[in-house]
């Protein structure tokens, strides 16, 4: 019996999971994970592949090809086709038949089990969604901000949650000098953020600050979201936003903010409640930080 359906993105591919109650399982679409590690865009070339490496595997490993079961998933087309899938036991044996590095960092996320700094704090991150923290914080506040980075860090980091008294830089860009962060970040907290572009200068101006040492962008969408949320019942669907147009966008906000404004414009959903729009968004917001 099947109760629910699940989208997650890794490396800008969807992977979707049934739940099965009857078996308290997910079964997740092989087809989709097989994109994933082969790195392809076209379907249909993954599900051909599939098919290939499927009568491969029947001759050499007939005990994961019969471990698949047949789902229906909503197809492009919006009709529900069936889809080869196997629960995480049989992604973990079909991940083996791919390069190790590709299976390895693919299982990380899939299990998540990667023990970097990154996948442990992308793990709070998932957790967020059912802490009730974000129903207590102040949008659009410094200290909203420093919970979040403190959440998302905590452990992690010696600093999390702290505003940084040394001054940074990336890419050949300084962010603004820590020793007028009381000022400057006194002077964010109130700029206005009731309509979208009031919430965008807000967010630009609190990305160009960048108060902490390290994981500013992934707090400050949050913070973002929160702001969109409260104002406009609104959040930012991010699996929407290309990573390096969202790239470009945020270098180019320093002087122009109009770029970044459109995107978040145009991403924009009023499923501020759901928790698959939730988890979309933390997958997108970690693979734009990814070098």
């Amino acid at each position: 019996m099947v109760s629910k359906f699940s989208i997650r993105f890794y490396n800008d591919h969807e992977v979707r999971a049934v739940w099965d109650d009857e078996n308290n399982k997910w079964w997740f679409s092989v087809i989709d994970v097989v994109a994933a590690l082969n790195e392809q865009d076209d379907y249909q070339k993954a599900s051909n592949y599939w098919r290939w490496l499927k009568r491969k595997l029947k001759k050499e490993k007939p005990e994961l090809v019969s471990a698949t079961h047949g789902f229906k998933f909503l197809a492009a087309d919006g009709k529900r086709r069936m889809t080869d899938t196997l629960d995480s036991d049989g992604i973990i044996a079909l991940a083996k038949n791919f390069p190790n590095k590709k299976a390895t960092k693919f299982l990380d996320w899939l299990l998540y089990s990667d023990n970097t700094i990154d996948g442990q704090s992308k793990k709070k991150a998932y957790s967020l969604f059912e802490s009730g923290l974000l129903e207590t914080l102040e949008p659009g506040s410094v200290k909203c901000l420093q919970q979040i980075h403190a959440y998302l860090f905590g452990g992690l980091y010696d600093f999390a949650g702290q505003i940084r008294t040394k001054n940074i830089s990336k890419g050949g860009f300084t962010f603004a000098n820590a020793l007028y962060f009381p000022e400057v970040l006194h002077d964010i907290e109130r700029m206005p953020d009731s309509t979208l572009d009031e919430i965008v200068d807000k967010y630009v101006e609190m990305n160009v600050a960048h108060p902490f040492m390290e994981g500013n962008g992934r707090s400050t969408r949050i913070w973002l979201d929160m702001m969109l949320k409260h104002a406009l019942k609104k959040c930012v669907g991010w699996s929407k936003i290309d990573k390096q147009q969202y790239l470009e966008a945020m270098r180019q906000s320093v002087s122009n903010p109009a770029v970044i404004n459109r995107l978040i414009s145009s991403a924009l959903t009023d499923k501020i409640n759901d928790r698959e729009t939730f988890m979309k968004g933390i997958d997108y917001s970690y693979y734009y930080e990814e070098e």
